[in-house]
């Protein structure tokens, strides 16, 4: 028996509690797993963990042994990172957790130059909206966006989200054009609720330097990043995405800006990792490069002025909004 491997198994179990959730963290069949904690028991001579159909617990043996392997493993891990670092080729399976919209338009059209400063790291990109258990799910970092809220986890502010408030010809047709506050009361927004619980429709502005919520009507909510555009361009309503990522559409007439004096609330953007006694070298070379790679976005750094290119609130014939964009090159995006 592998005991270093055992360990290993063992105290993903226990953090995950789940032999299911713990097979896919290492990316072993869940037979395997279930097999190597048997041959950990005997080899011991001690049960380890109760288990049932609905939950797994630590026996007193089982919660010793797992304080020890957690030290015994955070030593090896550290004694590996010296050497890594050493090298300067931090290597294995890198996974990392991020919103669509940002690993789409900025992450990916970039990371080939990450891949070829790092051959050795096998990166695994994780787009989704939620809020992921690093923990729990065998996450190394995540890109968060909005306020931290994770006590257990370590924050590095990346950049800012600006928002814009836009809606498509065809609605503001129908609809009219807001001109000031007030006039949201007569309009409907798009939902936008990318985690469980739902949320009273609303646009947030900054106003005096405060935020104000605009409370509206909703004709649909989503839980997508990508399909909160797609319905703010089929005309269901007023919405705020990043500006970063309804440029292409602010460009073409697709999307219109309204209300362009007040700005929305933006909204901070930050990567998360797990606290210890030491960064990995593999999170920490990809924390320093996205970061970078955030310092060199105009929209996402406080340094906006692409928008400047949009065009003003009036309609657009179909012909023209048929020829339109949906994202700025990436080209577009750094300096």
């Amino acid at each position: 028996m592998d005991r270093f491997l055992a360990m290993q198994v063992f105290t993903r179990v226990v953090d995950a509690s789940s032999f299911t959730r713990a097979a896919e963290a290492l990316d072993m069949p869940r037979g395997s797993v279930t097999t190597t904690i048997q041959h950990l028991e005997a080899w011991l001579g001690v049960r380890l963990m109760n288990r049932s159909t609905r939950r797994l617990s630590l026996t007193p043996d089982g919660a010793a042994y797992y304080e020890r392997c957690v030290r015994i493993l955070a030593d090896i891990e550290e004694t590996e990172a010296n050497f890594q670092s050493g090298s300067g080729s931090p290597r294995g399976k890198l996974r990392i957790a991020m919103p669509g919209s940002i690993g789409r338009l900025l992450v990916i059209p970039s990371l080939s130059a990450f891949h070829a400063r790092y051959p050795d790291l096998d990166v695994q990109l994780d787009l989704t909206e939620r809020a992921v258990d690093l923990l729990q799910e065998g996450v190394d970092c995540a890109v968060r966006v909005g306020a931290l809220k994770d006590s257990s986890l370590v924050g590095r502010r990346l950049g800012l989200l600006d928002g814009v408030t836009c809606a498509s010809p065809d609605y503001l047709k129908r609809e009219g054009c807001p001109r000031a506050l007030d006039d949201l009361a007569h309009h409907y927004c798009v939902g936008y609720c990318p985690h469980r619980g739902a949320r009273a429709p609303s646009l947030s502005f900054l106003v005096r330097r405060e935020e104000v919520e605009v409370k509206m009507n909703d004709s649909l909510s989503v839980n997508d990043s990508d399909a909160y555009v797609a319905c703010g361009l089929e005309g269901f309503g007023i919405i705020q995405p990043p500006r970063v990522v309804a440029l292409g559409h602010l460009r073409t007439g697709a999307l219109v800006e309204v209300l362009p004096e007040l700005r929305p609330v933006p909204a901070p953007v930050s990567i998360v990792y797990l606290r210890g006694r030491h960064l990995p070298p593999k999170v920490r070379v990809f924390v320093d490069w996205i970061a970078d790679l955030f310092e060199r976005c105009p929209l996402l750094n406080g340094r906006t002025g692409l928008e400047k290119t949009v065009r003003p609130a009036t309609a657009l014939d179909e012909r023209e909004r048929e020829s339109r964009i949906d994202t700025p090159a990436a080209s577009e995006l750094f300096v």
